[in-house]
């Protein structure tokens, strides 16, 4: 029997982000899902070596991967209204719910329980769920970082939003990535490779 699930997964190229605002260079959720996981799982590897947890980083890097797709079938809503009050967090919360399910039932019934923990978070997972969130903002941060690079302004102000938000986390490994890793987002190419 057919599976819908992996061709669905690959339309997230086709979703865009950021779509209030004027764009020097597209995202698509695609793109930016792979810096999540790239960051969720740096997150948790900082976690574990520097302040002692014993987090699975290689399901953060999943749960990063697969944290937009439900997008594939609700779009990418824009933060100002997903935001806007509790009951439209609530609703859209409820959505993504049900639009997650969705994507799941498209899975052979033996896979979808492979699954379902990169979809739901599961008791006991709850830090390492955060340290995905956090890795979201820090994505959503360097894309503001790399629009201001290119003399973009239309993005300040959701930098200094991003940075306010990611220092009100009080996440130890966040401020690590903050200190180390964020700085060189300012560099150029040239800066990069002969820097060190």
């Amino acid at each position: 029997m057919e599976s819908n699930f992996f061709a669905m997964m690959s339309r997230m190229k086709y979703i865009e982000r950021w779509a209030l605002m004027r764009n020097s260079q597209a995202e698509n959720i695609s793109e930016h899902s792979l810096e999540v996981s790239m960051l969720a799982h740096a997150l948790a590897v900082i976690s574990n070596k520097r302040f002692g947890n014993k987090l699975n980083a290689e399901k953060a890097a999943l749960i990063g991967l697969y944290h937009d797709s439900t997008e594939i079938i609700t779009g990418d809503m824009p933060t100002p209204i997903k935001y806007y009050n509790k009951e439209i967090q609530g609703a859209f919360k409820e959505i993504e719910k049900i639009a997650a399910n969705h994507l799941l039932d498209m899975l052979p019934q033996d896979l979808r329980d492979s699954y379902e923990s990169i979809f739901f978070k599961e008791e006991g997972e709850e830090y390492l769920w955060k340290l995905v969130k956090a890795a979201d903002k820090l994505s959503a941060l360097i894309k503001c970082i790399q629009e201001e690079k290119a003399g973009n302004t239309e993005f300040i102000s959701a930098k200094k939003s991003l940075e306010d938000g990611l220092y009100k986390m009080n996440l130890n490994e966040v401020d690590v990535f903050l200190d180390e890793f964020l700085p060189p987002y300012y560099k150029t190419l040239d800066e990069l490779n002969y820097s060190n």
